[in-house]
């Protein structure tokens, strides 16, 4: 995350109001503007496309479509990115610059795999029982692929520090894709939920080819060195199951709701909740400036504590270690709690904002009841992410697979219970399940606080071990002095 650091101290050391409006605004383009960009498209091709007066079949087809493609593109590409980020760090650490290509080829080819095997499935079950047509199917199998590569993608673009281009490519694939809907539309006649479906596939695929693009022009050599790759796959799956946990937590109550009176089954396939799920999304939205603001204050503030520290245990003396880490430990605590109020703050502001002007837009009723619970459980969650960050800094994985699995086992089983409250709580999964999460990650940075030293200093090995027969029990041969414990003092020497 080391980044867009420079920028933004730039941007925020002036201390002024303005200043402080073009940081807050920069941070976005770079961390959330990709998703903003894209729901505005598809608003914005609705409304000049008269989506809402086509067919009522064809409406939720495609929004159940959509949905479809960004949760389990999510899922596909999600737990694999954790791995991939500590591989790329290893290699830009060691200069070793010929072995990016083999890890992003090896990734790709994971990722699309466990893509299709989540995907095909499925398609061949709304292909034959739900009788959607092959080439809708197709249409919308091509843009979960294309979505999956858009994610995959991104990840390699952050390490090289391009985040303004994700936005920038985000930005040209869907303009392209609102120019492609009206072609599609007006000028060949096609149904608009299928225009729409299809340029947005176009679009999304663009988006993929430009960052594969910008990918190999900055890394055009190949070592085909595979299986080191692989080799971190099977050494840090911890990665895995925190990614895959905390990316599932996500989903998992939306899941569980999809089985109550709420659902609405399309074309005997999909299964969704309309009135859950837009208020899911509408509390994601109230929270999701916590991830701007964790991403600037660490970049500002906490990861110069962190170096200073790091640079310390290689070359300081005892007492700068200390030093340093009470110091890095007295900012991390600071930046967590100016999170948790700033985040506080402007999530009071949007939820008083969204009470005003939502049922001026059609959001009323069981969308209003559900949508405050939720918003208060996206508080806690993406505060709890932010300590799943600080565990990953600490290369704790053991605390950060507990947090994560916590959360998502919590999530689901509370959700459960939930569903038999009043709707008004429907979200107390999510509560507590974030609020779980919350207390052991918090709990674990405290250990680590403690154990800093033990982790750093004493986790090493004096002599390299091996599997072997064992030697000897012998230690001194009076008879044969030149022998010790079966073996020659020369070999050890």
């Amino acid at each position: 995350m080391a980044g867009i650091g420079i920028k933004l101290n730039k941007i925020f050391g002036k201390e002024t109001v303005t200043t402080n409006l073009i940081g807050f605004g920069y941070s976005t383009m770079v961390t959330v503007a990709p998703m903003f960009v894209v729901i505005g498209n598809i608003l914005l091709m609705s409304y000049f496309l008269r989506y809402d007066v086509t067919g009522y079949k064809g409406r939720n087809l495609f929004a159940a479509t959509i949905l479809y493609i960004f949760i389990f593109s999510l899922l596909a590409a999600a737990p694999y990115n954790a791995v991939i980020s500590r591989y790329l760090s290893d290699v830009i650490y060691d200069e070793t610059y010929d072995d990016i290509l083999p890890c992003y080829y090896t990734g790709l080819a994971v990722t699309i795999l466990t893509a299709c095997l989540m995907g095909i499935p499925f398609c061949i079950w709304e292909c034959v029982v739900g009788k959607v047509a092959l080439y809708y199917v197709f249409t919308g199998f091509c843009g979960y692929i294309a979505l999956v590569l858009v994610f995959y993608s991104m990840l390699y673009l952050s390490i090289c520090k391009d985040y303004s281009k994700i936005s920038i490519f985000f930005f040209l694939g869907m303009l392209a894709a609102f120019l492609l809907s009206f072609l599609f539309v007006k000028g060949f006649h096609f149904e608009v939920s299928y225009g729409m479906l299809l340029a947005l596939t176009i679009g999304f695929a663009l988006t993929a080819i430009m960052e594969l693009a910008t990918i190999r022009r900055y890394f055009h050599r190949n070592n085909n060195s595979y299986k080191k790759v692989l080799g971190y796959f099977k050494r840090y799956w911890k990665l895995i199951v925190i990614n895959f946990c905390y990316t599932l937590g996500l989903y998992v109550h939306n899941f569980v709701f999809w089985h109550t009176e709420l659902r609405m089954v399309v074309a005997n396939s999909f299964v969704m909740a309309p009135v859950y799920d837009v208020a899911t999304c509408i509390a994601m939205f109230t929270n999701i400036s916590a991830t701007v603001i964790f991403i600037a204050r660490i970049e500002m503030h906490f990861h110069d504590r962190y170096k200073a520290y790091s640079e310390a245990v290689t070359g300081g003396r005892w007492m700068d270690v200390q030093n340093t880490k009470n110091r890095m430990f007295r900012q991390l605590s600071s930046e967590l709690m100016n999170l948790v109020r700033l985040q506080f703050i402007i999530s009071v502001v949007i939820f008083l904002l969204m009470l005003i002007f939502l049922p001026r837009f059609g959001f009323a009723g069981l969308v209003l009841q559900i949508y405050p619970s939720l918003a208060a459980g996206y508080f806690i969650l993406f505060i709890m992410y932010s300590e799943i960050i600080l565990l990953y800094y600490y290369n704790d994985l053991d605390g950060a697979v507990i947090t994560s699995a916590a959360f998502c086992l919590v999530t689901f089983l509370v959700s459960i219970f939930a569903t038999r409250l009043t709707p008004i709580w429907y979200g107390l999964g999510v509560i507590v399940g974030s609020l779980t999460g919350f207390i052991i990650a918090y709990l674990r940075l405290r250990w680590v606080e403690k154990h800093l030293d033990e982790h750093i200093f004493c986790r090493g090995t004096l002599f390299p071990t091996k599997l072997s027969k064992k030697p000897s029990t012998l230690v001194y041969d009076r008879r044969n002095p030149n022998v010790n414990g079966g073996v020659d003092e020369k070999m050890m020497s």
